[in-house]
């Protein structure tokens, strides 16, 4: 489990929230999709639809997974056998979801016991992780969750295929490891330090830790010195405990007793115990197994409920990035949108593509679509086509037209122009690059002389760009020399119809986007006569 995943355990136990959790991770580190195409691929609202994950655990795995998708054919390969299982044993399936909403109830205390800070009874920080009491609550339920958790484990059907038999046996193992040891004790406090008890000499000293302030032992032997030593006349009330004067005179000690015991406790205990627990590797394991069954079941979920066809795609060993997908829809807005319409592309000979056409059309959202399928897939889920045949990608890039802040002295072209030169340098033949249109903010010349340059010089790379643009005098200069795939958005009596069709688009549609918007040439001498202009 890596540690971007064990912030967001840290966050959830802080806020109990999974959409600001989530969001409070803050930035990437470098990886498949870099900052810029996380955001503008809508990240956050892909692992929204998809999150059908009943455990914290599960939505983080989710959530590391699509900002971290692997690059193993292999590793995907091995999930889409894990779901294969559970579309085909129903009984496996119904287990497992069951062991898992079961884990859901119990996990929280354990992200509170691993976290957070007890404060006593003199009050807790609100939106804090500090907690009123010594943590004995949450040392006990947060315990009790990873006993039981492995406990229940061991009920659990062996699936067949490898990923999940390994999940599910991480789990199960977690009663043979340390941690699981000092979760069930006794544990002692020696000389020497926290000692199991198998570990401890019988004739040594120790003290035994039990989870409760209430200690018998110790409160009567300092109430018994307590009243021997202040008033020795009150040792005839001793054998009488319902004593009313027994019960006036026991409210000093306790006021000394709580703080000190459960201080002692806490400090000498639970927070040394909770940071064996945090830090074990075997801990994070049993989570991160946990997480990948609930993730499974999630892929599971979205894929029975999408409401259109759903397929595991097939991942091809290449080296090179190629793209074939039939039927395919949008991950996020398709999602019980039965009127969703579909889209075919095949970019496996062609290394460049082409999407032209009007406003409006749809040009942006198909490929977005194209870049999320993408994501989905690489993180072994189901993706919304009828067919899916890609390579992994080592990088998803997505770039968009931006606007110059003041302090870029190069304006609107150099910020974008800086953009499309690292993902350029970054590039390799198994990378997959979507430009929403290029070398904005200078003349239309010039424009098409640098587009033309970088274009030519990501085909030398070897990757799958697409280029979505209204230039399609650039777009007819690379079909003159029969290079690359070019589709244009569909429009029937001047409304899109969002398909792609072959071919490349010359039409505007300005002139039916600014009469809608009320701003065309007449709109404009009508506002001019208007106001007496």
């Amino acid at each position: 489990m890596s540690e971007a995943v064990r912030d967001f355990y840290e966050s959830i136990a802080r806020n109990r929230d999974v959409t600001s959790s989530v969001r409070a991770l803050g930035g990437l580190r470098p990886g498949v999709l870099d900052a810029a195409s996380f955001r503008i691929l809508e990240v956050d609202r892909i692992f929204d639809t998809v999150n059908g994950c009943h455990t914290r655990a599960g939505q983080a795995t989710l959530y590391h997974s699509l900002a971290y998708p692997s690059v193993s054919a292999e590793a995907i390969r091995c999930k889409h056998e894990a779901l294969r299982e559970l579309e085909s044993n129903a009984s496996l399936r119904e287990r497992l979801r069951q062991f898992v909403t079961a884990a859901a109830i119990r996990e929280q205390p354990f992200y509170e016991l691993l976290f957070g800070s007890f404060m006593g009874f003199l009050g807790a920080t609100p939106n804090k992780m500090e907690y009123e009491g010594y943590g004995y609550a949450a040392y006990k339920r947060g315990t009790r969750f990873m006993l039981e958790l492995a406990g229940d484990a061991r009920h659990l059907p062996t699936p067949e295929s490898p990923y999940l038999a390994a999940r599910v046996e991480a789990i199960r193992g977690y009663e043979a490891t340390a941690a699981h040891a000092w979760m069930r004790g006794p544990v002692y406090l020696t000389e020497r330090g926290l000692k199991l008890g198998r570990e401890k000499r019988r004739y040594l000293p120790a003290i035994r830790f039990r989870p409760s302030l209430f200690k018998p032992l110790l409160l009567g032997a300092a109430a018994l010195g307590y009243f021997m030593l202040t008033n020795p006349w009150l040792a005839a009330y001793i054998a009488t405990p319902a004593n009313p004067v027994l019960m006036v005179a026991l409210l000093p000690l306790l006021a000394f007793y709580v703080p000190a015991v459960g201080g002692f406790d806490r400090d000498s205990f639970i927070y040394p115990l909770r940071d064996r627990f945090r830090e074990a590797e075997e801990t994070r394991n049993t989570l991160g197994a946990l997480g990948a069954i609930d993730e499974l079941l999630a892929f599971h979920q979205y894929s029975s409920g999408f409401g259109s066809a759903m397929v595991l795609p097939r991942i091809l060993n290449a080296g090179h990035h190629r793209l074939a997908l039939k039927q395919v829809r949008n991950p996020v807005l398709a999602k019980s949108n039965p009127a969703y319409v579909a889209n075919d592309i095949d970019l496996g000979a062609a290394r460049l593509g082409f999407v032209t056409g009007p406003n409006s059309g749809g040009k942006t959202a198909f490929c977005k679509t194209l870049a999320q399928v993408q994501l989905l897939a690489q993180i072994g889920c189901y993706v919304p086509a009828a067919d899916a045949e890609m390579a992994v990608a080592d990088r998803i890039y997505y770039q968009t037209p931006e606007t110059g802040s003041l302090a870029d002295l190069e304006g609107r072209f150099g910020t974008e122009l800086q953009r499309t030169k690292e993902i350029f340098l970054a590039t390799t033949p198994r990378s997959f690059v979507i430009l929403d249109e290029m070398a904005e903010g200078t003349t239309y010349e010039e424009k098409l002389t640098i587009s033309h340059a970088i274009l030519n010089g990501f085909r030398r790379i070897g990757n799958t760009t697409i280029l979505i643009t209204h230039n399609h005098e650039l777009v007819e200069r690379f079909r003159k020399h029969r290079i690359g795939l070019y589709r244009q958005v569909n429009f029937s009596h001047e409304a899109p119809t969002y398909r792609l069709i072959e071919g490349i688009s010359k039409v505007s549609h300005a002139d039916r986007v600014a009469r809608k918007l009320g701003f065309a040439r007449e709109d404009i001498e009508h506002y001019l006569t208007a106001r007496g202009y």
